[in-house]
């Protein structure tokens, strides 16, 4: 895996789930670093800025395809099942309740884990195995505090931001085709959407996009910083990062539904 939990040590279970283990023990030093290194001043502002740019507007063009046609598709696959039952007017509130629980933070979370969780290991790679990491480290650079705690920051932040957009964008996605079959409103279109969304679903949604933020953020940052293996171990580190990001957001989805649904009456 490359980083602290290859260093040997006696063998317990298998070599595959011992490194296993010791990749989760890893993983949870470095998030206990990153909450370290996080409230200590001094803080990279100018660093943090431009990664919010990196991440959130970089990602712009994407989410918005993305959405827009994930609101299109999501919609016509609904009309069939509706339209036997003669229950096409309740598309709104049902696109709505599906892409505001589950759809717009999943699929942003996917997206950026794609895309910003392999530039982040891949960036990180790189600066690790050209030795700049070790150079800012000799010059009395924080690498830490700079490389990775404004990169967790970002993604930690503007996963939320990214997620209520593509809700908005799949939305309207959605009220098009509504709006080429019945001829419904914006106006009421979007009053029956919102009719069935309760403060509980923004607010899970929000805090789900934020743990799946923090997550590409710290995953991307461990397989990058400590990368080895020259440039082969870049690409490794950039494709590790995003498989182990899903991984663990389709885990935390299901725990957080989990929780959540607990709270409904």
């Amino acid at each position: 895996m490359g980083g602290p939990s290859q260093k040997s040590g006696k063998q317990v279970f298998s070599r595959q789930l011992d490194a296993f283990f010791m990749d989760i023990y890893a993983i949870g030093q470095f998030t206990g670093r990153f909450f370290k290194e996080a409230f200590l001043p001094p803080y990279e502002w100018k660093e943090i800025i431009r990664q919010f740019y990196m991440v959130g507007y970089k990602s712009l063009a994407l989410v918005s395809v993305t959405s827009f046609v994930t609101g299109i598709v999501f919609t016509k696959q609904s009309r069939p099942s509706l339209a036997e039952f003669g229950a096409t007017s309740w598309l709104p509130s049902l696109v709505a309740i599906a892409i505001i629980r589950a759809l717009a933070p999943l699929v942003t979370a996917l997206i950026a884990a794609g895309k910003v969780g392999s530039n982040i290991g891949a960036e990180l790679g790189s600066m690790r195995v050209t030795e700049q990491i070790d150079a800012m480290e000799v010059s009395a650079v924080n690498p830490f505090r700079f490389l990775v705690v404004t990169r967790v920051l970002a993604t930690t932040c503007m996963l939320p931001l990214l997620m209520l957009y593509m809700s908005l964008i799949a939305l309207l996605g959605a009220y098009l085709n509504v709006h080429n079959n019945e001829q419904t409103s914006l106006a009421a279109f979007f009053q029956n959407a919102f009719e069935q969304i309760s403060f509980l679903d923004i607010f899970a949604s929000t805090f789900k996009s934020l743990v799946f933020g923090f997550t590409i953020g710290i995953i991307g940052c461990y397989k990058g910083y400590y990368t080895t293996q020259g440039t082969q171990g870049v690409g490794k580190a950039a494709n590790s990062a995003v498989v182990i990001s899903m991984f663990l957001i389709f885990v935390e989805e299901i725990i957080i539904v989990q929780v959540v649904n607990s709270f409904r009456p």
